[in-house]
């Protein structure tokens, strides 16, 4: 596995891989809190699919619940009072930014969370907290998210093996496309489920 990281963040890497599920629940957690490990947790989601495949669930597992902690971190963190530093690093796009988290809720955080690079999702994540979006919408839409990602990404390196992450990287708008469309029929759905579900019939 290639990086371009600091020496010590290259150790955490390094020490994370030699961990194995928990390892990359570890990298997926600093990344999406405090951190930033770009892909790396995707390419030791690869590998380690690669070693093992019939283990290729729980590594997606792993990640995934790594990533959604990460966030609720930052969400807290941001909540207790991080506004001027969201602003100021948002910039220019806060207004935009805080107007879709507010506006959209969970459908808003679940398309962010799809959306790949160079979209800044830890700022949606940071804006979620510092305007108070509802945490229990906020992680859904982050767990569902995550859960399509990883597991798509660990389907592929079943499948193709070390071209798993140029496979992704060449058609990742088509990918995320597909994974939004995905998410919002199964959401509408649901919700067409629950509007319909009978009422029960009064006990006699």
């Amino acid at each position: 596995m290639s990086l371009s990281l600091n020496s010590w963040k290259q150790k955490i890497v390094a020490f994370a891989a030699g961990l194995g599920a928990p390892g990359l629940l570890l990298i997926s957690f600093l990344d999406s809190s405090v951190l930033s490990f770009p892909i790396i947790n995707d390419l030791l989601l690869i590998q380690l699919s690669m070693q093992r495949p019939e283990r290729m669930p729980l590594y997606a597992l792993m990640a995934s619940l790594g990533s959604v902690l990460g966030c609720v971190v930052l969400y807290f963190l941001a909540r207790t009072g991080g506004e001027a530093y969201f602003h100021r690093k948002a910039g220019a796009r806060a207004h935009a930014i805080r107007h879709w988290v507010e506006r959209n809720g969970f459908g808003g955080m679940l398309i962010a969370a799809l959306l790949p690079p160079p979209t800044p999702f830890k700022i949606f994540v940071f804006a979620a907290g510092v305007f108070e979006a509802p945490v229990l919408g906020f992680a859904a839409a982050i767990t569902l998210a995550r859960l399509f990602r990883y597991f798509g990404v660990g389907y592929l390196a079943v499948r193709y093996g070390a071209d798993a992450m140029p496979f992704l990287m060449a058609h990742k708008i088509q990918a995320t496309l597909l994974a939004i469309g995905l998410v919002a029929a199964s959401y509408l759905l649901s919700r067409w489920i629950l509007r319909h579900r009978p009422h029960p019939e009064p006990q006699k």
